[in-house]
């Protein structure tokens, strides 16, 4: 009697992990394989006109500059921002939107855009790959909350969690 109660338990525990494996499976294609919602676009526009706001209040002008979300980014780089013969272009990386949206919105956008303004600022530098301290300033007056080089994977996986 108790082999059966586990056996039946063991089923049931199988079959609703595969359950969950396939609705997470599910999720990830139909967002990776269709447009962004539009709430996330909305969200992004409201972004980047917060990062305006703050450009005008610490700059004195207010410069947009084109923002692409693409999956064509490699890895798990969350933006980039390109400058080609004076043309500055802002990239965000689809593929990393749907786990990682709120530091998206918190942090990619701003820091991205501090490395737009320090291109047409012509104030760029190779110091710590862009990075510098003058950056750095940047991306705090337009707003970023988290402004450093790289992604903390483990901060970003931590802050999801439902007790911190």
């Amino acid at each position: 009697m108790f082999q059966k109660k586990l056996e039946f338990a063991f089923v049931s525990l199988i079959l609703i992990a595969t359950t969950v494996l396939i609705y997470n499976y599910y999720n990830s294609y139909t967002f990776k394989h269709s447009p962004l919602p539009k709430s996330y676009l909305q969200e992004i526009a409201l972004k980047e006109k917060e990062v305006l706001k703050n450009m005008q209040r610490n700059f004195g002008f207010s410069q947009k500059f084109e923002l692409i979300i693409t999956d064509d980014i490699p890895g798990r780089l969350y933006g980039l921002t390109s400058y080609d013969k004076g043309l500055i272009k802002i990239y965000l990386n689809k593929k990393v939107m749907q786990e990682s949206f709120k530091y998206i919105i918190e942090s990619v956008i701003a820091h991205e855009y501090a490395h737009a303004l320090m291109f047409k600022l012509s104030r760029d530098t190779k110091e710590k790959a862009g990075h510098s301290d003058e950056w750095k300033r940047t991306c705090q007056l337009l707003g970023g909350k988290d402004c450093r080089q790289y992604v903390n994977q483990r901060e970003i996986i931590i802050s999801k969690m439902p007790f911190q």
